[in-house]
Protein backbone atom coordinates (compact mmCIF):
# COMPACT_ATOMS: atom_id res chain seq x y z
CA UNK A 1 0.00 0.00 0.00
CA UNK A 2 1.46 3.25 -0.99
CA UNK A 3 1.07 7.06 0.37
CA UNK A 4 -2.10 7.60 -2.83
CA UNK A 5 -3.76 4.35 -1.29
CA UNK A 6 -3.19 5.05 2.02
CA UNK A 7 -4.59 8.88 1.28
CA UNK A 8 -7.44 7.62 -0.19
CA UNK A 9 -8.80 5.43 2.91
CA UNK A 10 -8.12 8.78 4.96
CA UNK A 11 -9.94 11.42 2.79
CA UNK A 12 -12.48 8.84 0.38
CA UNK A 13 -14.10 12.12 -0.80
CA UNK A 14 -11.41 14.11 -2.00
CA UNK A 15 -10.78 14.88 -5.84
CA UNK A 16 -7.79 15.15 -7.30
CA UNK A 17 -7.42 18.21 -9.67
CA UNK A 18 -5.09 18.60 -12.75
CA UNK A 19 -2.86 20.91 -10.78
CA UNK A 20 -2.25 18.14 -8.42
CA UNK A 21 -2.22 15.84 -11.36
CA UNK A 22 0.69 17.57 -13.22
CA UNK A 23 2.43 18.44 -9.88
CA UNK A 24 3.15 15.10 -9.70
CA UNK A 25 3.97 14.19 -13.16
CA UNK A 26 6.72 16.71 -13.03
CA UNK A 27 10.10 15.58 -12.61
CA UNK A 28 12.73 17.66 -10.57
CA UNK A 29 14.78 18.18 -13.61
CA UNK A 30 17.63 19.76 -14.27
CA UNK A 31 17.89 23.64 -15.39
CA UNK A 32 18.36 22.89 -19.37
CA UNK A 33 20.14 25.98 -21.12
CA UNK A 34 20.85 27.54 -24.70
CA UNK A 35 24.61 27.70 -25.06
CA UNK A 36 26.53 24.50 -25.24
CA UNK A 37 28.37 22.95 -22.14
CA UNK A 38 31.93 23.68 -22.99
CA UNK A 39 34.16 19.97 -21.79
CA UNK A 40 37.72 20.58 -22.47
CA UNK A 41 40.59 18.21 -21.38
CA UNK A 42 43.87 19.72 -19.14
CA UNK A 43 46.95 18.63 -17.79
CA UNK A 44 47.11 19.37 -14.30
CA UNK A 45 50.15 18.67 -11.99
CA UNK A 46 51.13 15.96 -15.31
CA UNK A 47 48.01 14.52 -14.60
CA UNK A 48 44.93 14.12 -16.84
CA UNK A 49 41.46 16.01 -15.71
CA UNK A 50 38.28 16.71 -17.84
CA UNK A 51 36.62 20.40 -16.95
CA UNK A 52 33.40 21.36 -17.45
CA UNK A 53 32.14 25.26 -17.40
CA UNK A 54 29.87 27.51 -19.05
CA UNK A 55 26.13 26.31 -17.35
CA UNK A 56 23.80 29.60 -16.72
CA UNK A 57 21.91 27.35 -14.59
CA UNK A 58 21.71 27.37 -10.74
CA UNK A 59 24.57 26.43 -8.61
CA UNK A 60 22.69 23.61 -6.84
CA UNK A 61 21.54 22.13 -9.99
CA UNK A 62 25.27 22.30 -11.33
CA UNK A 63 26.36 20.31 -8.30
CA UNK A 64 23.72 17.49 -8.58
CA UNK A 65 24.74 17.21 -12.23
CA UNK A 66 28.60 16.94 -10.79
CA UNK A 67 27.72 14.37 -8.47
CA UNK A 68 26.17 12.57 -11.11
CA UNK A 69 28.45 12.19 -13.47
CA UNK A 70 31.08 11.08 -10.58
CA UNK A 71 28.92 8.82 -9.31
CA UNK A 72 28.06 7.30 -12.84
CA UNK A 73 31.69 7.08 -14.07
CA UNK A 74 32.88 5.84 -10.36
CA UNK A 75 35.79 8.64 -10.27
CA UNK A 76 36.54 11.66 -8.46
CA UNK A 77 36.28 15.43 -9.29
CA UNK A 78 34.98 18.75 -7.65
CA UNK A 79 33.35 21.90 -7.99
CA UNK A 80 35.14 24.50 -8.09
CA UNK A 81 34.41 28.43 -9.63
CA UNK A 82 31.68 26.98 -11.06
CA UNK A 83 33.41 24.57 -13.19
CA UNK A 84 33.11 20.49 -12.83
CA UNK A 85 36.77 19.37 -12.51
CA UNK A 86 37.16 15.04 -13.24
CA UNK A 87 39.86 13.35 -12.47
CA UNK A 88 41.10 11.50 -15.73
CA UNK A 89 39.83 12.05 -19.45
CA UNK A 90 36.61 10.89 -19.85
CA UNK A 91 35.27 13.63 -22.64
CA UNK A 92 33.21 11.30 -24.35
CA UNK A 93 31.88 9.71 -21.73
CA UNK A 94 30.68 12.26 -20.15
CA UNK A 95 29.16 14.13 -23.07
CA UNK A 96 27.36 10.69 -23.66
CA UNK A 97 25.56 11.54 -20.46
CA UNK A 98 24.92 14.97 -20.52
CA UNK A 99 23.27 14.62 -24.21
CA UNK A 100 21.05 12.13 -22.87
CA UNK A 101 19.91 14.15 -20.39
CA UNK A 102 19.22 17.25 -23.12
CA UNK A 103 21.99 19.02 -22.64
CA UNK A 104 24.55 20.68 -25.66
CA UNK A 105 27.82 20.15 -25.67
CA UNK A 106 30.89 21.20 -27.18
CA UNK A 107 34.35 19.65 -26.88
CA UNK A 108 37.02 21.64 -26.61
CA UNK A 109 41.15 20.88 -27.08
CA UNK A 110 41.98 17.64 -28.81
Amino acid sequence: MDLQDQLKNLFPDHQITEEEKTEQGKEKGIWIQDDPIICKYEKRKGKATTILEGYNGATDDFKKLAKEIKTTLGVGGSFKNECIIIQGDYRNDIMTILKEKGFKVKRVGG
